[in-house]
């Protein structure tokens, strides 16, 4: 399913706000894993998005297509930066608060993973 382009205007100018720059992410492609059969096991699908300035670290690999991979990861990054800059939750303590409040145990791990450390050179 391609991502639609009122959405990637959307995230540009979201992007844009937080004063995220293209030229600050570095983009790895890597092999992911899980379903999705031989279309997942031949294509280096999985994004790793790291936004230089901050050091946070975005992996996402929750569809098979690269470029909704690719959409998902800068929709995550914006979304731990608004987090960090204006300390509103971030959407796994929103998504781990509903289930909370159902009662829901979160056994099953999204396809997204945010690793905050900062890199080493």
């Amino acid at each position: 399913m391609p991502v639609t382009p009122a959405k990637r205007a959307e995230l540009t100018e979201r992007m844009r706000a937080l004063g995220i720059r293209e030229c600050d992410l570095e983009e790895k492609f890597t092999r992911g894993s899980g379903k999705g059969g031989q279309k997942v096991n031949k294509t280096n699908n999985c994004v790793c998005l790291t936004h230089i300035p901050s050091g946070i670290v975005v992996h996402c690999h929750r569809e098979r297509e690269r470029e909704t991979n690719r959409f998902l990861a800068r929709r995550t990054l914006c979304d731990e930066l608004d987090h960090r800059l204006n300390n509103a939750p971030s959407a796994a303590q929103r998504e781990a608060e509903r289930a909370r409040r159902r009662g829901d145990s979160m056994s099953r791990r999204r396809g997204t993973r945010i690793d905050c450390r900062k890199q080493r050179d």
